[in-house]
């Protein structure tokens, strides 16, 4: 099935403590352009969240955000300066002894000396965050995927409904490119006859006019292209790759069949029916610029 360019999805999940959220939006580019928004001390991680994104996404803007909240992380850490507080324990009993007074020592004495405790965030896992941080995105991703299959399905239905519209207007050119040639050949008789009379007229040369005349708007060709190139769309759209350059080129491919088919008609109906022709295509090509 068909996906469209344009799409959001989000995921939320826990890594290390982290409650980290992931967001993603799409908008219609003719390339894949990621732009990946992370905390600054999350940065380690941006190229895996872009192959993440890689293995899903062939061509679109899309933009990633990753929000992190570290509240219930308990990523601090309380440290013991060893050294120092052993100095400080060996001088305070030094003065006890020396001066004769009370070694009152004491954990929360001690601890309230300067620097002997300090408060530290703790080093991040980069390789567990990385790892933690691609499975929320692969989540939504597919919540992402979920949502551009079904904008794909509108827009795959929207292009049959179209492809029937072309195919009808494609047969009333097919039926209509026939009777100009037969007027022509009427009309061409009946000046032949104003002119040289009934017992002037040759046949063969009316035949002959008549027949470069068919040549000259014939058709077929362009028809019989225009059902080839909506079979091929067809297929296109019913199928799982990403499609939407194959189909832009296709419909291009549609666009010069009809001008072509403009240029040749001698028949003011069939003018009316290229134009409506043009403008489905031109509908068409506006729908399959949403397609990946």
């Amino acid at each position: 099935m068909i996906k469209s360019m344009t799409g959001y999805g989000s995921a939320k999940g826990t890594v290390e403590g982290l409650e980290i959220t992931v967001e993603l939006r799409s908008v219609n580019n003719r390339y894949l352009d990621t732009s990946v928004r992370l905390p600054r001390s999350f940065l380690f991680a941006e190229e895996a969240v872009k192959s993440c994104v890689q293995r899903h996404i062939s061509r679109g803007k899309v933009d990633v955000f990753v929000s992190v909240n570290s509240a219930n992380a308990g990523d601090m850490a309380v440290q013991v300066n060893e050294a120092l507080l052993k100095g400080y324990v060996e001088a305070i009993r030094h003065i006890a002894e020396e001066y004769g007074l009370p070694d009152d020592l004491s954990a929360m004495n001690v601890a309230r000396f300067p620097d002997v405790l300090s408060v530290e965030k703790k080093d991040l896992d980069a390789d567990a965050i990385s790892a933690g941080l691609t499975q929320i995105a692969e989540e939504a991703l597919r919540d992402f995927d979920s949502m551009r299959l079904r904008e794909g399905e509108k827009l795959r239905e929207d292009v049959l409904n179209r492809l029937e519209t072309i195919d009808s207007l494609v047969r009333t050119v097919e039926v209509k490119s026939p009777e100009t040639v037969a007027a022509y050949r009427r009309r061409l008789e009946t000046k032949m006859a104003e002119v040289l009379g009934t017992a002037g007229i040759d046949e063969n040369r009316i035949l002959a006019e008549a027949a470069v005349f068919a040549d000259h708007i014939a058709v077929d060709e362009e028809t019989v292209r225009l059902r080839s190139h909506m079979a091929q769309l067809r297929a296109m759209i019913g199928g799982n790759s990403p499609t939407g350059r194959k189909i832009d080129f296709l419909v291009q491919e549609f666009n010069r069949e009809a001008n072509t088919i403009g240029s040749k008609c001698q028949n003011s109906e069939i003018a009316h029916v290229v134009v409506d022709l043009k403008s489905e295509i031109e509908k068409i090509r506006e729908q399959i610029q949403n397609i990946e």
